[in-house]
């Protein structure tokens, strides 16, 4: 799978994944990081979430990635934000006041491009990439992070026999794997989901766990 697969699925309208309400792990867990106020929070493959629009609520800039132009226009379009836009090589970025969108690929980023973050948001970044992804994204985002930063972690995890993904089953242990040589590791919350995600039962599911995981740097 390539990040060409995403950019085709906002291309064809299939953004079942999309969720257009604030994740309640926000309000729950975010203060168990004490992510200093007015910090930068990045967010990785962040599509068009509001999520987004709940940190500047809350005083904080956003740095974000997206693939998909189409997702980052929409992000701005629907939430009504004044911006430019300055190309590079690498980039197209859309900048607002409190909120710059990197349109193109996450492994083009560099430590400059996060130079101010002080926290990761990933709630669908981990979870949309296959195993054969999954080390380098997390290899990268460990080289281009700030010493300071923290990270909130939302993973799936379910029976990967009874549904291939994306979104892709992640256990504590693959986690553990990627980060725990720089990361302290914890589980804040363990939830079964699939009560209110029926699509995923029609899918063959017979649980779906979304776990919530903060990594704080040693």
């Amino acid at each position: 799978m390539e990040l060409n697969f995403w950019k085709e699925r906002w291309e064809n309208g299939e953004i079942g994944f999309h969720q257009s309400e604030f994740s309640p792990y926000l309000d729950k867990f975010w203060d168990s990081l004490s992510v200093n106020a007015g910090g930068t929070v990045f967010v990785p493959m962040a599509g068009k979430s509001s999520d987004m629009i709940w940190f500047v609520q809350q005083g904080y800039s956003v740095v974000g990635v997206e693939i998909s132009n189409l997702a980052v226009d929409a992000f701005f379009s629907e939430n009504e934000l004044q911006h430019r836009i300055e190309e590079c090589s690498r980039f197209r970025t859309y900048i607002s006041e409190n909120i710059e969108m990197h349109c193109g690929d996450f492994f083009q980023l560099t430590e400059k491009d996060l130079s101010s973050v002080t926290a990761v948001y990933d709630r669908a970044s981990l979870i949309a990439l296959p195993p054969s992804m999954r080390d380098a994204y997390a290899t990268h985002l460990k080289k281009i992070l700030t010493p300071q930063s923290k990270i909130l972690l939302v993973t799936m995890e379910y029976s990967q026999s009874e549904m291939s993904g994306p979104p892709f089953s992640v256990t504590q242990s693959e986690i553990e794997k990627y980060y725990q040589d720089e990361f302290e590791i914890t589980l804040l919350n363990s939830t079964d989901i699939l009560a209110e995600n029926a699509q995923f039962k029609k899918r063959g599911l017979t649980h779906l766990n979304e776990n919530v995981y903060s990594l704080v740097r040693r």
